[in-house]
């Protein structure tokens, strides 16, 4: 089957056929359903490398992942992240390709800038000065970020409030009676983290708490990592009655370091995560811990890519700059001490 055939069968031109393939909009909706029923019944397969060169499109979406292999494999969240972008790209025609930045030189970022096989790309997450991000500028190649970078209001972004959501967790913490609230912060290179540890303290400020300086350690998003900032938090005097930790991976690490050193989760130290992955229902006791709209994250951000690259084809205009933030919730479990409390310290009328 060939081009010229589907022409004939359906009555037009090539060149039309070509159009309707390459969803140029100006094509006649009851002419573009009956192209596509032809190719549907001959299961015809258009060459999607002919079609790169003949309209300078590939339909393939680039997702950039600036962060280590054993993170990208191991931390649930990319999983989620990926699905999300996926789904956006599988129900408007495009195919998504991950891209696993392993160096930072510029000669692999030339690379993805200069093969263009992708009509755009997705970064996620950014890091704090990447200078990727302003090769992808220069280039003029489109670009959405799964997070942000401080200052690029320039560059079209979909994020998670991170912020509120650390105020929120460390304001329930706060409203339990807890005082001694620690945190496990991710890697400061990324801006999710910086923000999830001010909304920390923000939170303790206004209650007016000064945090003891060792109440903050640093992790890398792992559990192997919140296990180990647990134990520190654990060498602490006065020891922590409450961990934040900045993601759900680092909270279940925390948890096994505080019960491996025979204390109890939430009757010694409570924990709260953030991100409300799977691992949260599955761990004892259930934890408590921040929704993060992870897969909704994924599917916006790849569906603006895509609203921008059908602008640019369909209009002169230039693109507008989206900021997308999504709000979070507090999803309470055991692992806060919430019903502990509540039992303990009944109210009265």
């Amino acid at each position: 089957m060939t081009l010229e055939e589907i022409a004939r069968l359906a009555g037009c031109s090539r060149s039309t056929v070509s159009r309707v393939i390459n969803h140029d909009p100006h094509v006649s909706p009851e002419m573009r359903e009956r192209v596509w029923q032809i190719i549907k019944e001959h299961d015809f397969q258009p060459n999607l490398a002919a079609r790169a060169l003949a309209g300078r499109r590939s339909r393939v979406i680039g997702l950039v992942i600036p962060h280590p292999l054993s993170t990208i494999f191991t931390d649930p969240y990319f999983s989620v992240l990926i699905q999300g972008c996926a789904k956006a790209c599988d129900e408007r025609g495009y195919y998504l390709m991950l891209s696993l930045v392993l160096r930072q030189e510029d000669d692999t970022y030339q690379w993805l800038i200069h093969a263009r096989h992708i009509d755009g790309l997705l970064l996620a997450p950014p890091l704090m000065d990447d200078p990727f991000v302003q090769h992808l500028l220069a280039k003029r190649l489109p670009l959405v970020m799964i997070g942000r970078i401080p200052g690029r209001t320039d560059i079209s972004s979909v994020n998670v409030d991170n912020l509120k959501g650390a105020i929120l967790a460390t304001q329930h913490l706060l409203k339990l009676g807890y005082s001694k609230i620690a945190t496990i912060t991710g890697l400061m290179s990324l801006v999710g983290a910086y923000d999830r540890l001010e909304g920390y303290l923000c939170a303790l400020r206004e209650a007016g708490i000064e945090p003891h300086p060792e109440y903050i350690q640093g992790g890398d998003w792992s559990e192997a990592s919140g296990k180990y900032a647990m134990q520190r938090l654990l060498q602490v005097t006065p020891r922590p009655d409450a961990v934040f930790a900045a993601n759900d991976s680092m909270a279940v690490g925390a948890i096994k370091a505080i019960q491996a050193a025979g204390l109890k989760v939430p009757d010694d130290i409570a924990v709260v995560g953030f991100d409300n992955l799977p691992v949260a229902t599955t761990i004892d006791p259930p934890l408590t811990t921040v929704h993060h709209p992870i897969e909704q994250i994924g599917f916006l951000a790849a569906a603006t890519l895509i609203e921008q690259l059908e602008t640019c084809t369909t209009q002169a205009a230039k693109v507008s700059v989206q900021h997308i933030v999504l709000p979070t919730r507090l999803i309470v479990r055991m692992s806060c001490g919430a019903a502990l409390r509540r039992s303990t310290h009944p109210k009265t009328h």
